[in-house]
């Protein structure tokens, strides 16, 4: 029987923080999001604070609940407490359990993931692009590479109910999106107006993705210093104002069921 926590079908972010200064200073947490399915639960981008946002999430999500971990790519804010968020779904190591879906380069010189926390696990994953991963209650496809300076992949998670994709950190290009690709979208944005040379997706960018796709909802998260300031609650009643879509802005504990 599913504990409470782990009923339903829904998004839960426990952070919303993108670029260096706004995870340094915490403005936002950045303990990444957790989906669930049907009572399988993945957590994803488990960046600066993850474990602690487990711990103080209300209701409480216990760490050992999780049953896999996924990492869109090797940045700090994003894989900052993976080693302590596998303890916790292991039991400290006591129990072999648990799935990581990874990038290589994870795993490979100065890695991410320490050796001896990969021996914890039931499974290792290492992403290839377009290959599914059938957990059961839900597929996950990596259906496109990112352009971020390190592997990174664009995330579409499949469940008897609908679709959910994930555009991490990545420049803006032309992605190979087709409309209603999935029901809800989420996506990276930390910057306001395009920077050259800065890797990140900008507001005008984002717009651009969430029409391509065109989903029930689109979802912006992981915010720079600029985005914060700016109140991005306001930026996204703005876009889905002009644009006729449900956008909103993420907040820092928001639990969006499916």
């Amino acid at each position: 029987m599913a504990s409470e926590e782990k009923k339903g079908n829904y998004i839960k972010f426990l952070g919303t923080a993108g670029a260096r200064f706004v995870v340094i200073k915490q403005l936002r947490s950045s303990g990444g999001f957790i989906l669930n399915f049907d009572g399988y639960r993945i957590h994803v981008d488990p960046g600066p604070g993850a474990i602690v946002k487990l711990n103080s999430s209300k209701p409480r999500l216990d760490p050992y609940h999780t049953d896999c971990v996924l990492i869109s790519h090797r940045h700090l804010d994003h894989t900052n407490d993976v080693n302590v968020v596998i303890e916790g779904m292991t039991n400290g190591g006591l129990n072999k359990r648990g799935l990581l879906i990874t990038p290589q380069d994870c795993l490979d010189n100065d890695p991410v993931v320490l050796r001896y926390v990969r021996n914890y696990l039931e499974k290792i994953i290492v992403v290839k692009e377009k290959e599914e991963i059938d957990l059961g209650p839900v597929k996950i496809i990596p259906v496109f590479k990112l352009q971020h300076g390190v592997e990174n992949y664009a995330f579409l998670f499949q469940w008897k109910n609908g679709k959910i994709l994930f555009i991490s950190d990545t420049e803006f290009f032309e992605m190979p999106l087709k409309k209603k690709m999935a029901d809800v979208l989420i996506v990276n944005t930390v910057l306001t107006e395009r920077r050259q040379g800065v890797l990140h997706l900008c507001i005008d960018d984002a717009m651009k993705i969430i029409e391509r796709v065109h989903p029930e909802l689109a979802i912006l998260t992981h915010f720079g210093m600029h985005i914060v300031q700016s109140k991005p609650w306001e930026i996204a009643e703005k876009l889905s104002r002009e644009s006729g879509l449900k956008i909103i802005a993420a907040n820092d504990g928001m639990r969006i069921d499916l």
